[in-house]
């Protein structure tokens, strides 16, 4: 963990950036108002604030905040080396390591100030997975990329007709972001049977997602037919998995004994279908988060078979 010590921005590249404390981080983009921001993999730029103050140090010159042109200064990580991939998640805000180092720009402005500059061997660069706002003082926690594609499915007849925004497809695809998912497909569908099972027989077969979540659907309604479509194609039931939700959820509402929310195993795809509800997709992702790299590290031959006892 770290924690944000500048937020700077600047008009135009090349130069020195100005601290704003606080600014809007816009999803594929980058900072809103910043030179650097853009449809590319630059979007924003980070070093880290021991660096900083170690270079002042040793060249005897006090240094504004972005002056070597950052746009995030951080504290208590050490950016330079962490791999190509690695998420940066502040608050709901995720970021995705895509360069190490660069070029010095010609004519850098603080290179001709004081010689030399740390950004092209120290800095990092990023592009901005989910948007927000962020703000001086916010924690700053670095999670590695764990290499698995997933997929997320709506289920609802109102959302399939655009005549509702969904929330819980974009909470699910935050935390997944978050916790190092790449997400590999995403799609809305009416409740329909049997279009929600070929969707999902068809993720799982051609091996688009090693995970697979949907939202909506699990209730009593006679148009609530998501657990039967996940019945109908998977091989193996996981039943630990909405156990576990329905055990955590009726801490918190009785009515959680009404969701209908199955799980299971198809090819090497694990399916978990989620409530339709923001708040309790978030509840029940909490209980399995944790433990799903695991799972799923076993499912795709990636990792060892738990301990014998």
């Amino acid at each position: 963990m770290g924690v944000i010590k500048a937020v700077c921005i600047s008009e135009r590249k090349g130069t020195a950036k100005d601290d704003v404390r606080e600014i809007e981080l816009i999803e594929n983009h980058g900072l809103a108002g910043d030179s650097h921001a853009g449809d590319w993999h630059r979007q924003v730029s980070l070093l880290s604030y021991d660096k900083v103050r170690a270079f002042e140090k040793l060249a005897d010159f006090s240094l504004e905040s972005g002056a070597f042109g950052e746009n995030l200064l951080v504290e208590g990580i050490d950016l330079s080396v962490l791999p190509i991939g690695t998420r940066l998640v502040i608050g709901e805000v995720v970021l995705e390591v895509t360069q190490i180092g660069k070029e010095c720009h010609h004519g850098c402005e603080i290179r001709r100030q004081v010689g030399d500059c740390i950004m092209p061997r120290e800095g990092i660069f990023a592009r901005v997975l989910v948007g927000g706002r962020i703000q001086v003082g916010d924690g700053i926690e670095s999670i590695s990329p764990n290499g698995f594609r997933a997929a997320v499915l709506t289920i609802s007849d109102k959302g399939a007709k655009g005549e509702r925004e969904d929330l819980s497809g974009a909470l699910i695809r935050r935390v997944l972001k978050a916790a190092g998912y790449e997400i590999s497909h995403t799609a809305i569908l009416p409740d329909e049977r049997e279009e929600i099972a070929a969707a999902l027989t068809k993720l799982s077969d051609e091996q688009t997602a090693d995970l697979i979540l949907t939202t909506g659907g699990t209730g009593f309604s006679p148009r609530d037919v998501t657990p039967e479509a996940t019945l109908d194609v998977v091989e193996r039931l996981v039943p630990g998995i909405p156990e576990a939700m329905r055990s955590a959820s009726l801490a918190v509402t009785k009515r959680a004994m009404l969701t209908r929310a199955q799980a299971g195993i198809r090819k090497q795809t694990l399916i978990i279908n989620l409530p339709g509800s923001p708040k309790a997709v978030r509840e029940n992702m909490e209980v399995f988060m944790e433990s799903l790299t695991h799972g799923l590290e076993i499912l795709t031959g990636r990792g060892g078979e738990c301990g014998q006892r």
